[in-house]
């Protein structure tokens, strides 16, 4: 079984299971969560809801993987050359 399917089968199964287990796992896997925890700053955050903002709008100009994977190639291709 695949690491994606594992965590599919656990989220779909932490959706449904009764506190009592829940919390058990938690227990278990307390400081591993904490430790994995992120803290944004208020900065960043702003910084998120301006770009999620800008997005909304249409002001910001998306693109695709492809396109971005293209870019990149592109600009590693001109650092080789220097």
């Amino acid at each position: 079984m695949t690491t994606a399917t594992i965590r599919q089968k656990l989220h779909s199964y932490l959706e449904v299971a009764d506190d009592k287990k829940v919390k058990a796992i938690y227990a278990i896997m307390e400081a591993d969560v904490e430790e994995s925890a992120v803290e944004y700053s208020k900065e960043f955050k702003a910084e998120l809801n301006k770009r999620y903002a800008d997005y909304k709008s249409g002001k910001a100009k998306m693109i695709t993987e492809q396109q971005s994977r293209q870019r990149i190639q592109k600009i590693l291709k001109s650092a080789r050359k220097k």
